[in-house]
């Protein structure tokens, strides 16, 4: 199996339980003196998650100086915008914990989405080291799922040649407002380290068991596809659909 599922009774358990082992795993890079790169993505379980990210990392005095924030995908909407996936970020997790600013690399949705993508691979590349392929290694890259099965502002209906595209991010045009989005590209998010996928809400336990069927094309089953293991978190309850049958 290319995933690891891993299940809790409720949208709180999920975002401590993601938290913690975020924070293990940058107590265990700062031991060993290793940067970490993240891009973070928005979504109301972000919401929790950055929630218990601050409390978990003040409770254990962990130290965040080593690590590099991007984002899979951004809106093109300003900072200030509600819309905004940075603006989130900024409110719920990097202002609480005091994050400098040059640790991070925010997506500038209020420029022109070609241009935005543009700016926003070349800070990538900057900060990230990249493979023989020359895309870039993040160490991890935090995913949410819609209802559809879209991952960061990759949906199901784009292109072919924007599944096999070789950029870093791209503009993206999607089915939920605001339309016009910059993502992560899905070859960009498979040349992670991990992947952790924080599956949670209602409405979406169709979407998490057809993405989890050998053939499918949602765009999460894409990512799980493109990559030899990623883990799932989710309250997502299997005998509500199907799951691990």
């Amino acid at each position: 199996m290319r995933y690891e599922l891993i299940p809790f009774p409720d949208p709180s358990a999920l975002a401590h339980a993601a938290a913690q082992s975020w924070m293990d795993t940058i107590e265990r890079a700062c031991v060993q003196g290793q940067p970490q790169c993240v891009a973070l993505s928005g979504g109301r379980i972000a919401l929790q998650f950055f929630g218990a990210v601050v409390e978990n990392a003040k409770k254990r005095t962990v130290s965040l100086a080593g690590v590099h924030f991007f984002w899979a995908d951004e809106r093109c909407v300003p900072p200030s915008d509600p819309e905004s996936n940075f603006g989130l970020a900024e409110k719920r997790l990097l202002q609480p914990l005091q994050i400098p600013s040059k640790q991070i690399h925010r997506l500038h949705g209020e420029n022109l989405p070609d241009l935005a993508a543009r700016e926003g691979a070349a800070d990538v590349r900057r900060v990230v080291p990249v493979n023989s392929a020359g895309q870039p290694i993040f160490d991890i890259v935090f995913l949410g799922m819609g209802e559809d099965g879209h991952v960061a502002s990759l949906f199901p209906e784009i292109s072919v040649e924007s599944i096999d595209s070789a950029d870093v991010y791209q503009p993206v045009t999607g089915s939920k407002p605001p339309p016009q989005r910059i993502t992560l590209t899905y070859r960009a998010i498979s040349a992670a380290r991990e992947v952790w996928v924080l599956a949670s809400g209602p409405g979406k336990a169709e979407a998490l068991r057809s993405c989890l069927v050998a053939g499918s094309q949602k765009p999460l089953a894409r990512v799980l596809g493109m990559r030899r293991q990623t883990r799932i978190f989710t309250d997502i309850h299997p005998g509500s659909s199907g799951l691990g049958k």
